[in-house]
């Protein structure tokens, strides 16, 4: 490969030099060889590229530069046929068109084709394809956490689900891992995804696209959201403010499920179970039905038994609401003492 590549700049060096000499004479002929030498050398770092890009990509480049060349020639042909007596600025409009419409060409066409190896084929253990550009990637803490299968079954997302394959690779790491309690997480997340890919109104998407350069697997997750204009599905409060440092939209899971759950005000009262004692002296615990935690006063007595009780405060928490209470007749006895109805 080296000894090709030293051949490639010789040659293309050489090639300039030749062809500059016929166009602008021996004064100006060394720029030729110049730009030669450059143009292989740019060459080889765009072949270092294109052999880590999927086909779909070099396919929609070269497509792309063939485009804007073949415009190039058909735009300078005419002026330079018409206009154009000098031959110093006919190279010019040449070097000059074909640099600039073959630049786009290229660029263009390595976008599209970026677009279509991501949303585009597949076989039957990837499924790629999908006509949609609302896309949302989800991370390993969500994965693991399991709601977003439960989401996914209520036809709430109808946005195109993208996992990474470097998550992927995660998850099996953690599923592999000795460690009982992170082996059963990563098997749960593995059996959450088959069940996302077995619904029928969700486009799941696994793609290959990486950033090998980047280690931390957070970080490639913000930069895969961040060239393809998508959202970060994830629990994990770091990885929520370093993407929205970046400018990235992210959203949580459980920050979703603690505006879902019902609007309770102090005073109300309910019916629960004291299922264990609290910290302080007296306390009981129970819990709602969609985890909160609610700590009764004096209800320690209580336990294994349902009781009423009366809200006293409610506290948000970086963990979740937290509910006080005390029981219901407690509460009368000391709103009839206050002399309060």
């Amino acid at each position: 490969m080296l000894l090709m590549r030293v051949l490639l700049v010789l040659f293309a060096s050489s090639s300039a030099y030749l062809v500059a000499l016929e166009i602008v004479g021996k004064d100006l002929a060394i720029l030729g060889s110049i730009s030669g030498f450059i143009i292989a050398i740019l060459a080889i770092i765009f072949e270092e590229r294109i052999n880590k890009a999927p086909l779909k990509v070099v396919m929609g480049g070269a497509f792309g530069i063939i485009t804007g060349l073949v415009v190039a020639n058909l735009l300078t042909y005419p002026l330079v046929l018409n206009f154009f007596d000098n031959r110093y600025l006919e190279f010019a409009a040449y070097f000059f068109t074909n640099c600039i419409l073959g630049y786009l060409g290229l660029s263009i066409g390595l976008k599209k084709g970026a677009e279509l190896a991501i949303l585009g084929g597949g076989n039957s253990s990837k499924i790629e394809h999908t006509g949609r550009s609302d896309i949302k990637i989800l991370d390993t803490s969500v994965i693991i956490d399991g709601r977003i299968a439960d989401i996914c079954d209520t036809g709430f997302i109808t946005a195109t689900i993208m996992i990474p394959q470097f998550v992927l690779g995660e998850l099996q790491h953690i599923a592999d891992s000795p460690d009982p309690i992170r082996k059963a997480k990563g098997k749960r997340g593995l059996n959450v995804l088959h069940r996302i890919q077995e619904q029928k109104d969700v486009d799941v998407v696994i793609t290959d696209k990486d950033f090998p350069e980047i280690k931390e697997v957070d970080a490639r997750l913000v930069a895969l959201a961040k060239e393809l204009n998508a959202r970060v599905l994830t629990n994990d409060s770091n990885l929520i403010k370093v993407a929205e440092l970046q400018g990235v939209a992210v959203s949580s899971i459980t920050q979703l499920a603690s505006a879902l759950k019902p609007l309770i005000l102090p005073g109300e009262t309910m019916n629960i179970m004291v299922l264990k004692e609290g910290k302080e002296y007296g306390q009981g615990v129970g819990y709602l039905e969609d985890g909160t935690m609610v700590v009764i006063d004096n209800a320690k007595r209580h336990l294994g038994k349902e009781v009423d009780i009366a809200i006293t405060s409610i506290l948000d928490t970086t963990g979740g609401r937290m509910i006080f209470s005390k029981l219901k007749e407690e509460a009368k006895r000391e709103f009839a003492y206050t002399g309060i109805n």
